[in-house]
């Protein structure tokens, strides 16, 4: 079997999502969360409907991207449980993985761990799978999934309440009907590299981007813990008109640019914001879609323009660049990775913290349904995360324990130690590590 990957399924190869789910056990079940169970239940959810987990990516008919699914090459799950001596809350600030989803060597695509601690009712769940098959919305949909199957496993006639949408098609009928149009940050990285930018023919797209390394995962990471309490305060601070992702993202977006300057001695042409726009949940195509149709709404903001602004006037700006984003965005933004993957590549570049630029790329998780991932013993307790790929990348997790919100950031420890020092992130922030 041949599953066509989409355009920006193939634009993710050599990614991964990954993240770790704390469930505890309230019982004295001593099969709880038991390994042999949860792996039978994720082997039916992907025989029954996600048969695209255990194939390998190759080049199919027209130079397309796909995963071949042979039964006689089979790239099975790595599972395994672990037992780890640390207390459970100090596990998450010493963690170190060197297994992650990958296709470029010998591996499996999907790593599972089950992680238990001595004394300790906690039990981790951690997944890496290749974001070429899953973005942050399907890997929910598909957690669920499991979890699904693994709570019926006694019943061999249930089907999925919502079972996935595996064939890009849907994907390409909805565009063919929207007309494209360019975003401004695609004309901005477009005259950034304009003098460097490489032609690539779009019948080869696929075959280059399937044939690209790993990309190694970045692990500095810290984490901030913000109350609901000191959320809504900054929101007022801000500009109480605008969203709390938009005030947050406004805070970060200058605190990080003036760590930056500290750290670097130097000023940077620009202070890049990324977020990213979920079609699933803003188009036609069907939500159970489990590829990938997630696309980055950036705001390319002069640096000095930022570091003397408001931090209303900032919030506005990111505003007017991701907020306003739409399908004929994404449409375009499916061109040019078609047609034009230069500018993906010089975007690539420039997204990250160095003398010439500042980033914050902040991914807003809470209304993901992640919660909701019951295997049978209830839902989890905790969210935590796995690493990043890319430096200046940030989550946001709600904070189930206490109404508030986790914010994972991925940045250079150097830069970090600056951060540590902001009055202004402190007086809303608790660093945690």
């Amino acid at each position: 079997q041949d599953i066509e990957l989409g355009t920006i399924d193939i634009a993710t190869f050599g990614a991964n999502v990954n993240g770790m789910i704390i469930y505890k056990n309230m019982t004295d079940d001593t099969e709880f969360m038991a390994t042999n169970r949860i792996t039978n239940g994720l082997y039916k959810v992907i025989a029954d409907y996600y048969p695209i987990v255990v194939g390998r990516p190759s080049i199919g008919k027209n130079r397309k991207g796909v995963i071949v699914v042979d039964l006689d090459n089979l790239c099975m799950p790595d599972i395994a449980e672990l037992s780890v001596k640390l207390p459970a809350e100090h596990f998450f600030e010493t963690c170190n993985y060197k297994n992650e989803a990958t296709f470029s060597r010998d591996h499996s695509a999907a790593i599972v761990r089950l992680i238990c601690f001595k004394d300790s009712p906690y039990i981790v769940l951690y997944i890496s799978l290749p974001h070429v098959i899953f973005d942050g919305t399907a890997i929910a949909a598909f957690l669920n999934n499991w979890a699904e199957c693994t709570r019926n496993l006694n019943n061999p006639d249930h089907k999925l309440k919502y079972p996935p949408v595996n064939d890009c098609k849907v994907v390409k009928d909805y565009f063919d009907t929207v007309t494209a149009i360019e975003p401004p940050h695609t004309k901005h990285f477009k005259d950034l590299g304009a003098k460097s930018l490489v032609k690539v023919p779009s019948s080869v797209i696929a075959a280059l981007l399937l044939a690209a390394p790993d990309i190694p995962a970045f692990e500095e990471q810290h984490l901030l813990h913000f109350t609901a309490e000191k959320l809504e305060q900054l929101r007022q601070d801000v500009d109480k008109a605008q969203t709390t992702n938009l005030a947050l993202a406004a805070v970060l977006t200058k605190t990080i640019l003036q760590a930056n300057i500290q750290m670097f001695n130097s000023m940077p042409t620009w202070s890049y914001v990324m977020f990213p726009y979920d079609c699933h949940h803003h188009t036609e195509v069907p939500m159970t879609y489990s590829g990938n149709l997630s696309f980055s709404a950036i705001a390319p903001l002069e640096s000095q323009t930022v570091l003397d602004g408001s931090y209303k006037e900032i919030a506005q700006a990111i505003k007017e660049h991701c907020s306003k984003v739409s399908s004929e965005y994404a449409k375009s933004l499916i061109y040019t990775v078609k047609n034009e993957i230069g500018i993906l590549f010089q975007a690539g570049i420039s997204l990250c913290n160095l003398p010439d630029m500042s980033y914050v790329g902040l991914t807003n998780l809470c209304y993901m349904s992640l919660y909701s991932i019951d295997f049978g013993y209830g839902g989890p307790k905790i969210l935590s995360n796995g690493y990043f790929i890319h430096e200046g990348m940030q989550r946001i997790y709600s904070n189930k324990q206490d109404g508030s919100i986790d914010l994972f950031m991925n940045v250079k420890d150097d830069l970090f130690e600056y951060l540590k020092k902001s009055d202004k992130l402190l007086k809303y922030a608790d660093i945690i590590f």
